[in-house]
Formats: structure tokens, C-alpha cells, sequence
């Protein structure tokens, strides 16, 4: 059987309801409707059921069955991705395999400074879980009460504290995969040393579940901080925000957890569709910087060292303005503004999004040098750019002139400045997707810039690992 025969579909069903309840085979279209659109509701697809497995073991008899019908299988977390990866095809012959379910915390060990949860974890729920045993799980991203481990895995996510933390590959020491022969390879060994072999963690983690299911993972957690310092600085360009990075890094090293960019319009965006959120400054400045310190110590030693970043800062004309929060609530208030661009953006229309990443110290060329193509391209078209300038991610977003339909915008223009945007990435040395992820959204964006002996590499690694296909298809690479 092919994943084209369509007449072995009622025979997979019946098994896989068999396999794990017939109430966890859902197979009627509105019970299907919220798995097959994407949380951007730019993919809608078909399937032929939505399987809910409960255990690894059933993930597994649900891998050997698809095998044997051959119906290929879509992992889905949450369904909060931005690039479609978890959305099937239109075929109606694909099968969600969600993973909600598998959402038991196994093992909290604050000794080695490790959590051991299963792939359906919220992320909130796991960061609750650490707190609960005075520790740090540092992974933290807008989606994070809804969007659940196993994602944040599959497509390596990032969030606001890679800068001191690291993403989601960096955090994870170890993996429980389900393979496409229906076999488990329980790789949870919480280790920070292991050298005896390939690291086949690490070529799930990012994969998207083209590989292989992710089910359980191993991850690193932290000390609790003492105390955390939020301030805003208002600054003149992307090349003074890098030399405040620089400068912060002198100063506070390890203790700086949070840098983000946002430029003066992101604020703008946020104030004109959410009154109740105020402009920090008096005056506006071309870009405004975030950034929070974390320490061990004390509140009183992480606000002096703040205190002396900004003299600095102030003494060599590289910051214009600049606020430090005196409490809880006024951190939060800073955040907020951040938390709210990609909401105030929404509002304002459809638009342009990238998630891109340059080396850091090229970000002040990119941001230059592309507005100045965009807008030749497209006079009047307004930049919404913002993101983590400490690990090079920018989500570099162009939303359309004024009083130009945002509909009719894309349809014009898309395409014209989507290869603008990335050919610019190239050409600085970056990559057209950062944190969020290939999917279906970049294929052909990542087959035109990558190299044909990498995309041979990942070709090679799919038809080992997945030679029939059946995880995931259609997304990250083109294959046959």
C-alpha cells in the first residue's frame, strides 16, 4: 500500500483505534478543523484523522501502522508554529499525530540540575514545574502557555534569554525518539559529557519531525536569579545599539540574559492599537533597546552594575535616554511594550514577516542596507523591524504604506521583497529562517540558498532515517 491508496485508509483507522481507543482517533471534520490551520491561518490542510496517543508505546504501534498503510504521519505540539510545519497537505491522506497527551513531567532532578518531560508539556508547565523546585527553565517565547516541548525541540526554538541561555538545542541534554521502524531509541541520559558516538540528539532537535518523533527530553535547568533589572534605552541607530551590546557584555558578561531592538515604529504600532501601553521616552528615538540583567548576588549588586553600564553608555554618547525599572511592575510594563509588536502588527494588517538572523556585529549593515532597497522597491512601505539583537535574530517585518490595502500590498509585492530581504541575508552572511522554523513556508527559499552539498547532506540523513516518508512530508526539504 501506498500513501496514494486511499482504500487502505478505513483498515489504518480501524487498526489505530484498535491501537489506542476509538475516542482517540478522531475522524470527524470539525473535530479535525482546529489541527489542520495553522496558528496563522495562512495553511489549511486535510486529514484523514487526528490520532491522540497517550504513551510513547502508543506512538510507536502508531508509526508501525502508518508504515504498513502507508499513511504519513504530521506531528503537531501546540500548533503555534509560524511556518505551517505542523499544518498536512490538502490530500486529506496525511494523519495529525498530536502529541498533547503525552504531557506527564517524569523526573525534576535538582541535584544534576535537569527536567525530564514528555513532548505534550506546555512550556509554561514545565517552567512552573522547575520553579517548584527553586529552579530556572530559561526557555521563554510568546507562546509559551500554549506551546508545548516537543515543538520548542522540533523547530529549536529561541525566545528572550538565548543570549545567556542558549536555545532549545543548547538546553536539551538528552532525547526519547520513536524512529520510522516504530522503534524507541531512549536517549534521556541527563549528561553535560557523553563522547561515545554521533550526536543523534542533535539531529532531531530542529528537524521538525521529518527524522523521527520526538517523545520525552532531557533538559538543563538553572538557579533561580536573586533579582532581575529591566531598563530601556533610547538610542540613535542600530550600529549605537550594537555598541551598548558590546559594552553591556564588558560590563555585566554572564549576568546579561535579555537584549532586544525595537525600533521607534514598533512603539508606535503598539501605542496607536493599545492605548493603555505609553511610549517610555519625552522624545522619540530612532531605536529603542531592552534589556534585563539576571543575577545570583543581590538586587543591590545588579543595580549597580546597571547604574554603571549607563554611565558609560551616557559618557560615550552612545545611549540618548534611558530608564531603569524600580520594581516588578515596571519591568513588566518594559517587557510588555516588546510582548505587544507582533499583536499591534496584526491589527495594523497583513504584512511581510521574515525571522532572519545575521551575525551581530553585521546586523547595523543589514537593517541599512535593506531599508534602502525596500524602500526603492516599494516607496512608503513601513518597517516593523525588532528581535534579539544579542544572538543576531531580527524579525525584520514590512507592513504596507498607509492607506494601501494590506491584501492587495502582499499580492504585489511579496515576492519582490521577500527575495530583496533575503538575498540581503545572504549576502551578509545570515539565514532566512531563525526560530521559527522551515515548514512548508521556506522550502524553496532554503533550497535556493543553501548549497547543493548540504542539501544533499539533509537529503542523504532523510532517506536513512526516513526512507519511507512517512514523517512530516513536505516540509523543511523537497525530497524524490
Amino acid at each position: 500500500m501506498t500513501p496514494h491508496d486511499t482504500a487502505a485508509l478505513p483498515a489504518f483507522l480501524q487498526a489505530c483505534q484498535h491501537a489506542i481507543g476509538a475516542d482517540q482517533v478522531l475522524d470527524d471534520p470539525d473535530d479535525i478543523s482546529p489541527y489542520v490551520t495553522d496558528w496563522r491561518r495562512r495553511y489549511v490542510g486535510r486529514a484523514c484523522a487526528v490520532l491522540r496517543p497517550a504513551s510513547t508505546a502508543e506512538v510507536a504501534t502508531l508509526v508501525r501502522l502508518a508504515t504498513q498503510f502507508g499513511v504519513a504521519l504530521v506531528p503537531q505540539g501546540g500548533n503555534t508554529g509560524l511556518a505551517g510545519g505542523a499544518t498536512p497537505d490538502a490530500s486529506g491522506r496525511q494523519a495529525v499525530l498530536s502529541l498533547r497527551r503525552l504531557d506527564r513531567v517524569r523526573a525534576v532532578d535538582p541535584i544534576n540540575d535537569t527536567i525530564t518531560a514528555e513532548a505534550g508539556c506546555i512550556l509554561a508547565h514545565v517552567q512552573a514545574r522547575a520553579a517548584d523546585a527553586g529552579r530556572l527553565f530559561p526557555l521563554s517565547l510568546a507562546a509559551e502557555g500554549s506551546c508545548t516541548l516537543g515543538g520548542n525541540l522540533a523547530t529549536n526554538a529561541g525566545g528572550t534569554a538565548v543570549l545567556r541561555y542558549g536555545n532549545a538545542r543548547e538546553l536539551c541534554l538528552g532525547l526519547e525518539v520513536v524512529t520510522a521502524k516504530g522503534e524507541v531509541w531512549n536517549g534521556l541520559r541527563g549528561l553535560r559529557k557523553d563522547n561515545t558516538g554521533y550526536d543523534l540528539r542533535d539531529i532531531f532537535i530542529g528537524a521538525e519531525g521529518t527524522l523521527g518523533i520526538i517523545t520525552a527530553a532531557v533538559m538543563k535547568l538553572y538557579p533561580q536569579p536573586t533579582a532581575r533589572i529591566t531598563a530601556l534605552a533610547g538610542v540613535a541607530s542600530p550600529q549605537a545599539a550594537l555598541q551598548l551590546l558590546a559594552l553591556a557584555r564588558d560590563t555585566a558578561g554572564a549576568l546579561l540574559s535579555g537584549f532586544e531592538l525595537m525600533s521607534d515604529f514598533c512603539l508606535r504600532l503598539v501605542t496607536h492599537h493599545f492605548p493603555s501601553q505609553r511610549y517610555p521616552f519625552a522624545v522619540p528615538h530612532a531605536q529603542i533597546v531592552l534589556l534585563e540583567l539576571s543575577d545570583g548576588e543581590s538586587e543591590a549588586h545588579a543595580s549597580q552594575l546597571i547604574e554603571r553600564l549607563m554611565e558609560r553608555a551616557f559618557e560615550r554618547g552612545i545611549v540618548d535616554d534611558a530608564l531603569v525599572a524600580q520594581s516588578l511592575a515596571q519591568s513588566n510594563a518594559m517587557w510588555a511594550l516588546r510582548e505587544h509588536i507582533p499583536l499591534a502588527q496584526a491589527n495594523e494588517g497583513l504584512n511581510i514577516k521574515h525571522d532572519i538572523a545575521v551575525p551581530s556585529s553585521r546586523i547595523g549593515e543589514f537593517i541599512d542596507t535593506t531599508d534602502a532597497a525596500i524602500a526603492a522597491a516599494v516607496p512608503g512601505a513601513r518597517m516593523v523591524t525588532f528581535g534579539h539583537l544579542g544572538d543576531g535574530n531580527l524579525h525584520y517585518n514590512v507592513q504596507a504604506p498607509a492607506g494601501v490595502d494590506p491584501r492587495a500590498f502582499l499580492a504585489e509585492h511579496q515576492a519582490r521583497v521577500n527575495r530583496i530581504v533575503y538575498d540581503s541575508v545572504h549576502a551578509h552572511h545570515g539565514t532566512v529562517s531563525a526560530e521559527h522554523g522551515v515548514g512548508q513556508l521556506k522550502i524553496e527559499d532554503v533550497a535556493r540558498y543553501k548549497s547543493p552539498v548540504e542539501l544533499e547532506l539533509m537529503r542523504a540523513l532523510k532517506a536513512t532515517l526516513d526512507p519511507g516518508n512517512v514523517f512530516n512530508p513536505g516540509k523543511v526539504l523537497r525530497c524524490g
